[in-house]
């Protein structure tokens, strides 16, 4: 059976389904952008000019889905983002990314959905602008690229052509144009309704870790060991990982460090010195030219990236495994597991969790059900 958010999708319907569309209503717009109203007006008009695409009609029913579904959150987190600056100059800047957050939060917890259609929603609700701002951005070739490898850019400018024609305004058409210079920007860099590929792994990671970097360019693999990099909320499964490992290699786990100092998890001052231990104990292993795995939560990009900084440093490898269960599955190990985390702090991590991509490391693995 093909995945779905609900299957009544009348707009009173979701409103007393979702407390999230609810809180579209009187959630006021830029004037000069949206003449047509709130956010909620501007979903419904979204939806309705999305399902008149042919290119939409096109779809299979579960791409339809997962379209029609980031359609109706695109602009989900403009509640929580938006101020008014007076004489109808409303702003919500950042509601593309917090958006990403929420998707997540709910197809993860409230509508479960699989993990790779879950994480397309996410990716289309955080790209939505992209088509009709990529132009204006720093590196748009990169900026495509990298969104070709989260989401299909096809599906991305049905979206952005919605979102374009499902608003009042009276700069439409130079919107729609944008629109189209995203396809050929797409086309050109080959990754249009496709991920764009690269000769290697470690030519992909090249790119995307280095400025100005050349986009056919295949460095050479010439690495000295490999560090795995486990990222995971607490109560996931990574001990259990390590547990299945048929190889003895060694880890570098903070928990196993904060227990040895008696340090709690929320002490953050305490924390640091946990990290700098760790790290040492990291650059050891990486002088020597010993493979090792790297054991923490690691839930934020920046965090994964001060820690693969390092390691290339030293000429390693990085792979990174994700490891995920289900909800229910997931709070019942937490319950079980020796040092249990508070269920509070559990939620505030999902509402901030990032899921590794495959921008940041020469390989990412995704250990999920």
């Amino acid at each position: 059976m093909s995945w779905k958010l609900t299957d009544n999708k009348d707009w009173l319907s979701l409103e007393q389904q979702f407390r999230w569309v609810q809180d579209m209503n009187n959630v006021a717009q830029h004037r000069l952008h949206h003449e047509e109203g709130d956010v909620a007006i501007h979903t419904r008009m979204v939806l309705e000019a999305l399902q008149q695409q042919p290119d939409y009609q096109a779809l299979s029913m579960t791409e339809q889905e997962v379209l029609w579904t980031a359609a109706l959150m695109h602009d989900v987190e403009k509640r929580s983002t938006s101020v008014d600056e007076g004489e109808g100059q409303i702003t919500s800047k950042g509601h593309a990314r917090r958006g990403e957050y929420t998707v997540r939060t709910i197809l993860y917890k409230d509508v479960p959905a699989p993990f790779h259609i879950r994480e397309t929603i996410a990716a289309l609700v955080r790209y939505h602008g992209l088509p009709i701002w990529v132009m204006e951005r720093e590196n748009p070739a990169k900026k495509v690229c990298e969104a070709s490898l989260r989401v299909n850019t096809r599906m991305l400018k049905m979206l952005s052509v919605s979102d374009i024609q499902g608003r009042i305004c009276r700069d439409k058409a130079s919107l729609m144009e944008s629109a189209e210079l995203f396809e050929m920007l797409c086309r050109e860099q080959d990754c249009w309704g496709k991920t764009r590929d690269f000769a290697t792994n470690h030519a992909r990671f090249h790119y995307f870790r280095t400025e100005n970097s050349y986009i056919n360019y295949v460095p050479h693999d010439d690495f000295k060991c490999e560090v795995t990099l486990l990222s995971g909320l607490p109560g996931m499964g990574k001990d259990y990982y390590l547990s299945t490992l048929s190889q003895d290699i060694p880890v570098i786990s903070l928990d196993a460090i904060r227990r040895k100092c008696k340090v709690s998890p929320t002490d953050k001052s305490a924390n640091g010195r946990v990290v700098q231990e760790a790290k040492e104990e990291a650059r050891n292993y990486l002088r020597k030219g010993q493979s090792f795995v790297w054991n923490a939560t690691n839930i934020s990009q920046q965090m994964r990236s001060q820690l693969i900084d390092l390691f290339i440093t030293y000429g390693a490898k990085v792979k990174i495994v994700y490891i995920e269960k289900p909800y229910e599955v997931w709070r019942k190990q937490n319950r079980e597991r020796e040092f249990m985390v508070p269920e509070p702090v559990l939620d505030a991590m999902l509402g901030r969790l990032e899921i590794p991509q495959l921008t940041e490391a020469h390989e990412v693995v995704y250990l999920t059900l």
